[in-house]
């Protein structure tokens, strides 16, 4: 088993009560200081809310079902529509209960091996879906800043909202220096992180692993050497389900607003999703609870006359691309660790 492959359970189930606590205690007092019941009866509530809330999470299964299919292509088919599924649920609970700033990238590795896969096939995996995902975001960015005018991205009504666009620029430049590095990493100098990895494990309280991580920094160069070899149709696949993925998700907040609040121009509901989640990249929060809820209605509270209305929003957007990740995970999880972990302990007493 290498280094990187714990035999220890890798979760909490205790972990979930943290970022929902925050949540909560950020949303009540939020509530407690903005919200006005008179406005209550400005809202709407008729069949095209309903439809519209119904329209949110259907987008939130169509991001699901993007990453899910993303996983099944990356993985050459060599795994199940049931265990990429198992694997996009674990990432995305994995991501909700730890902070944002460190993320649960890591730990997908894990999953993709438990189903099957090589370790160093899924580190290639792990490396490729993440620069799939920072592409869309450097690429989308700019796309949108041609249709809509940055003074009306950057909302400046707030000291939180204009900090906003300090934070985004710098985790911009950020993002793009690290994908570049990754893909000349892993599609033309796969040997500098084995050799860097190597040479990681040489310190004293790692050298005990060097031996595997040297198998392991080989089986990376081959798994690079083969995905740099697919198709050009192959990436269009995996680029079509990352704009499927992220799109679907931003979108979730369109259809909110198309509930309860009348919008001129929905590009700018989605242009300034795209741009609150890369700021919320660096919160320090399990899931970015909290403080994402908190920034969330510093953001948008230019856009209606009363802060009722997207502390409603807030509620649902929270619950259907977050909180809904923890109930599933809850049930998942478990019966996931049980089968895999039960069956590690069985084969070492044999």
């Amino acid at each position: 088993m290498d280094p990187v492959m714990a035999n220890e359970n890798p979760f909490k189930l205790s972990q979930i009560f943290i970022p929902v606590s925050i949540g909560l205690v950020v949303v009540v007092w939020l509530f407690l200081r903005e919200f006005d019941p008179k406005t209550l009866w400005t809202l709407r509530f008729n069949y095209t809310s309903v439809a519209c809330v119904f329209l949110a999470f259907l987008l939130m299964l169509g991001r699901d079902f993007g990453m899910i299919w993303r996983f099944r292509l990356m993985a050459d088919k060599k795994i199940s529509w049931h265990q990429a599924f198992n694997i996009h649920i674990l990432s995305e609970f994995t991501s909700a209960v730890t902070p944002s700033a460190v993320g649960g990238s890591g730990l997908v590795v894990l999953f993709m091996n438990k189903e099957g896969l090589s370790v160093g096939r899924s580190t290639a995996i792990m490396f490729a879906g993440l620069i799939m995902d920072e592409l869309f975001f450097i690429v989308v960015t700019p796309i949108i800043f041609l249709f809509v005018p940055m003074k009306e991205l950057f909302n400046a009504t707030s000291v939180v909202a204009s900090t906003i666009s300090v934070i985004y620029w710098t985790v911009y430049a950020g993002i793009t220096i690290w994908t570049l590095i990754l893909i000349v990493g892993l599609f033309f100098r796969p040997d500098m992180i084995a050799g860097l990895m190597q040479l990681i494990f040489r310190l004293p309280f790692l050298n005990r692993w060097h031996d595997k991580i040297k198998s392991f920094g080989s089986s990376i160069v081959e798994s690079s050497k083969e995905l740099g070899q697919r198709s050009k149709l192959f990436w269009l696949k995996i680029g079509a389900t990352t704009l499927l993925t992220w799109a679907s998700r931003f979108l979730v907040v369109n259809a909110l607003f198309m509930a309860f609040v009348p919008v001129n121009n929905q590009l700018i509901i989605f242009g300034r999703q795209l741009i609150l989640w890369l700021v919320m990249l660096v919160s320090p929060t399990p899931g970015g609870s909290g403080l994402s809820e908190f920034a969330f209605k510093e953001y948008y509270s230019d856009i209606v006359l009363s802060t009722t209305p997207v502390l409603l929003i807030i509620i649902l957007w929270r619950f259907i691309s977050y909180y809904f990740y923890l109930l599933v995970g809850t049930v998942v999880v478990p019966r996931w660790l049980r089968g895999k972990f039960k069956r590690r302990r069985e084969y070492k007493k044999h």
